[in-house]
C-alpha cells in the first residue's frame, strides 16, 4: 500500500505553528511583491477569498473582517518542511518527497490491520514534532492515494487518514471525485474529458481500455490503469536532478538603473549555484531575460534575451555570475523600467561529466571548487544565509515588496521566539 501525506493549507499553518492567536482566524499568504494569494485558512476561503485574488483587490474585504495577511516566507516554509519530512523518515524507511508540503510514503511493512492505527500515529507525530496538521490517504496506487487524501482533508469524520482498501471502497470514492481533481489531469486533458462524457473519476475508470487507448494520451491511460488499481507510477525513493533551473523575480518598482539589475542577477546566479552544487551538477548553457510591466500600457514595453553556452560546464557562482551579467547587458535597452528579470539554465549535466576546456588554466577548476565548498560551508552554518557572497551581490528582498513577512523563527536566532520565565520576568501578573 502507498501513502500520500499532505500538510493542510501548509504557508498558512506555517505562520500559525508561531502564532497560535491565528489558529481559528483567517489567514491568507501572498505572492511575491504581495501580488496575490497563493494559500488561505479555511475560514478565508468561507468569506469568498480565493487562490489568485488580487490583494490590492480584496485588501479592504481581509482589513474589514480581520483576515491576518502573510508575505510569502519561504526560508521559513522550506525550513518547515524539512522537519516534516525528516519526522516521517523516523517512522518509513521508503519515502518520496513529492513537494513541499507532499511525501508518497512505502506502507507495504504494515500489516492491513495495522494500517489505520499506523497512519494515525504518523499524523499524530507529525503535529507533535512540528505543529503541522496533516491529511494521510492510504490506496494500492498512488492515483488513488492522492483521492484517499483528498477525502481525509475534507471530512472530518476520517480524522484525518482515509483508506481506500476494497472495490467498494475505491468505486465510491471514484464516483464523489470529480475529474478536474484527479491527479496526473491537467486542465486540456480536463475539457476533452468533459467533451466526451466523463465527469468523474469513475467515469474514466469504468471506460474500456479500447476508448481510453483511442481517446487519450499516455499520461490519460496510466490515470486510468492507476485509477483501477493496477500500480503503474512508480516510488521514486532517490530525487532525480533537475535539468532546468530558473530564478526570477518581479520587482516592487521598475527599475531603470543598468547596475541595481546586475545586483538582482548576481544574487539570482548565486542561488542558481548553489543548487546546482546540491546536486552535484553543472550549467551548461544559460539564458537571461527582462521585461517590462505589461500592465502599465501608458509605458514603453520590452522583452529582452540573451542565450550563452558556456565553453565549459560550471556551478562556480563566480563564473555563472560573470556570464549572467554579460548575457544582461546584452538584453538591456537603456530607458525601459524593467519589472521582472531571471536566469533559466537550459541544460544541466551532471559534474562528473563535464568535458573540461582545453585552455583552462591548471588548477584553477580545483581552486575554485574548494573556494565554493568553503562558501557553502559557511553560509549553511551559523553565521547564516548567504553572509559570504559575492561584492556585487545585492539581497533580492531588497528589490521585492514585503510589506506583512513575518520572522525567520526557526533559522535566525534573533527572530526565536522568546518566552517569559521568573528570571526575566521577576514581577509576576496579578492574578
Amino acid at each position: 500500500m502507498i501513502g500520500l501525506i499532505d500538510c493542510n493549507n501548509f504557508f498558512v499553518s506555517c505562520e500559525r505553528v508561531f502564532m497560535p492567536a491565528l489558529r481559528q482566524r483567517p489567514v491568507v499568504v501572498l505572492s511575491n511583491n504581495d501580488g496575490c494569494i497563493v494559500a488561505l485558512s479555511n475560514e478565508a476561503k468561507a468569506l469568498g477569498l480565493k487562490r489568485g485574488n488580487p490583494f490590492f483587490q480584496v485588501r479592504e474585504l481581509c482589513e474589514r473582517n480581520g483576515v491576518a495577511a502573510f508575505s510569502g516566507n519561504h526560508r521559513l516554509y522550506g525550513d518547515m518542511s524539512g522537519r516534516v519530512m525528516a519526522t516521517l523518515g523516523t517512522m518509513v524507511s521508503d519515502m518520496e518527497i513529492y513537494s513541499i508540503d507532499e511525501a508518497f510514503l512505502n506502507l507495504d511493512f504494515c500489516r492491513p490491520d495495522t494500517l489505520e492505527s499506523f497512519g494515525r500515529s504518523i499524523v499524530a507525530r507529525v503535529r507533535r514534532n512540528t505543529g503541522i496538521p496533516t491529511s494521510l490517504g492510504i490506496a494500492p496506487t498512488k492515483t488513488l492515494a492522492k483521492i484517499a487524501a483528498l477525502f481525509a482533508k475534507k471530512y472530518p469524520a476520517y480524522h484525518a487518514v482515509c483508506i481506500i482498501d476494497s472495490e467498494e471502497k475505491r468505486r465510491k470514492a471514484l464516483r464523489l471525485t470529480n475529474i478536474d481533481d484527479v491527479w496526473g489531469i491537467g486542465r486540456r486533458l480536463s475539457r476533452r474529458m468533459h467533451s466526451i462524457g466523463i465527469h468523474s473519476a469513475l467515469d474514466l475508470a469504468d471506460r474500456p481500455k479500447a476508448d481510453i487507448e483511442r481517446l487519450l494520451n499516455i499520461v490519460g491511460e496510466r490515470t486510468w490503469r492507476e485509477l483501477n488499481g493496477e500500480p503503474c507510477i512508480t516510488m521514486n525513493i532517490v530525487e532525480p536532478a533537475k535539468k532546468q533551473m530558473c530564478c526570477s523575480r518581479s520587482f516592487a518598482e521598475d527599475i531603470y538603473n543598468l547596475d541595481r539589475l546586475s545586483e538582482a542577477i548576481a544574487a539570482f546566479a548565486g542561488s542558481l549555484g548553489r543548487k546546482l552544487r546540491e546536486q552535484k551538477s553543472v550549467a551548461l548553457s544559460m539564458s537571461v531575460f527582462i521585461h517590462t510591466n505589461s500592465f502599465r500600457t501608458d509605458r514603453p514595453q520590452y522583452y529582452g534575451n540573451a542565450h550563452f553556452t558556456l565553453d565549459e560546464g560550471t556551478n562556480d557562482t563566480i563564473r555563472l555570475t560573470e556570464v549572467a551579467v554579460d548575457c544582461l547587458r546584452r538584453a538591456y535597452r537603456k530607458g525601459y523600467g524593467i519589472k521582472k528579470a531571471g536566469i533559466h539554465i537550459c541544460e544541466i549535466c551532471p559534474e562528473v561529466s563535464v568535458q573540461q576546456s582545453l585552455f583552462a588554466k591548471e588548477g584553477e577548476r580545483e581552486r575554485r571548487r574548494r573556494l565554493m565548498e568553503v562558501v557553502d560551508k559557511i553560509n549553511a552554518g551559523s553565521a547564516g544565509y548567504d553572509k559570504v557572497h559575492l561584492a556585487r551581490y545585492s539581497p533580492v528582498s531588497s528589490c521585492v515588496r514585503n510589506e506583512f513577512k513575518s520572522r525567520l523563527y526557526s533559522t535566525r536566532l534573533d527572530d526565536a521566539i522568546k518566552v517569559n520565565t521568573p528570571n526575566n520576568n521577576p514581577t509576576p501578573p496579578d492574578k
